[in-house]
């Protein structure tokens, strides 16, 4: 793929990287490419960041085709950059393409814009430890019409951002409220896509649980309210007695690549882990009896999130004692140990930036 390059005159001043937080900064360039039902995918460019164009009659702001996927490059030891499963997020957009009725980008254009883009960029990945370089590829319909129908345009951009910790709590338990007045997905609907009006429809659920002095909320199905489904911005796994229970991928939750990669080592750990489905109320048991061991999150932002508190109908449980479990800390450290290049990756999911 032939990728143009459009240099700024003045590069951005760095911010600390001990003060990044997330998605406060981004980087000096991003990536776009132009898609329309002529020419397909085409001119494909690296430019100055800066703000978009809209019109408007653009089709994203009225009827939201929008997808987006979330990834990071990462500072090893070695002063080396690396990324992570790349080809697992671009398989991913294809699907929530689809289901949105947008042209997939296919995986090998994904992934060498990625590279391409990061490898500009690379004096931005940062290198104190917890630190990484946030990539944020997404795609949304820029034709200009109104018209309830999939549009004719579209437009691929990334763009990078240095963070911290998703949380301040770091690695410190958060506060879980558990929702059962409003849905996030249900069977047949875009739960298993990764859209922005997913994210848009939790917000009144997220705004009631931080009012109540809740981190996240934990979605039930929305058929029943009855099973547990998954965090506003994370899958979530929890160690009842010496099983560790997972939602299943069947159409409502996001297929998430951390909670991919952390069944594939504790399977080879030797963990019983079950994808099936859990009620809130034999979870809620599990708590009163102290059968569920450790309760944790699991996404690209957070990586893992240790879980202390559960709030359910105005009924609070406490995990492992408000501490960050031992199967949580080793769990964080073996991935995150593969990611920063700082323990041999015996499963081939590293790709290194040149």
């Amino acid at each position: 793929m032939k990728i143009r390059f459009i240099e700024r005159e003045v590069l951005k001043e760095r911010p600390d990287q001990n003060a990044l937080g997330f998605g406060k900064y981004f980087t000096d360039y991003m990536f776009m490419m132009d898609y329309t039902t002529e020419k397909g995918w085409h001119d494909a460019r690296i430019i100055p960041y800066g703000p978009i164009q809209l019109d408007p009659s653009m089709a994203v702001l009225h009827y939201a085709q929008e997808t987006f996927e979330g990834l990071k490059a990462y500072r090893r030891n070695d002063g080396n950059v690396q990324l992570f499963r790349p080809e697992m997020n671009a398989r991913r957009m294809m699907k929530s393409n689809e289901r949105l009725c947008m042209p997939k980008v296919p995986e090998d254009i994904f992934i060498e814009a990625l590279k391409a883009l990061v490898s500009v960029e690379k004096d931005w990945v940062p290198s104190l430890e917890e630190t990484s370089l946030y990539i944020r590829p997404f795609v949304y319909a820029n034709e200009v019409a109104l018209g309830v129908h999939p549009a004719a345009s579209y437009q691929f951009v990334i763009i990078l951002s240095p963070v911290g910790e998703y949380y301040k709590e770091g690695m410190s338990p958060i506060k879980i409220w558990v929702e059962d007045e409003f849905v996030r997905a249900v069977k047949g609907g875009t739960g298993f896509a990764k859209c922005g009006g997913n994210y848009a429809g939790g917000l009144a659920a997220q705004s009631k649980a931080n009012q109540a002095g809740y981190a996240q909320v934990l979605w039930l199905d929305g058929n029943e309210k009855k099973y547990v489904e998954e965090v506003g911005s994370m899958n979530i796994m929890f160690l009842i007695d010496d099983e560790i229970v997972t939602a299943p991928i069947d159409g409502t939750i996001l297929p998430g690549i951390t909670r991919d990669s952390l069944i594939h080592i504790l399977k080879d750990w030797g963990y019983k882990v079950s994808e099936r489905r859990l009620s809130i109320d034999e979870l809620m048991e599990a708590a009163r009896t102290k059968r569920l061991k450790e309760a944790f999150g699991t996404g690209t932002a957070a990586v893992i999130a240790p879980i202390g508190e559960l709030s359910y109908k105005n009924e609070q449980v406490q995990i492992n004692n408000f501490e960050t479990g031992e199967l949580t800390q080793k769990i964080y450290d073996e991935l995150t140990g593969i990611q920063w290049g700082k323990i041999k990756d015996s499963y081939g999911w590293t790709v290194e930036v040149k």
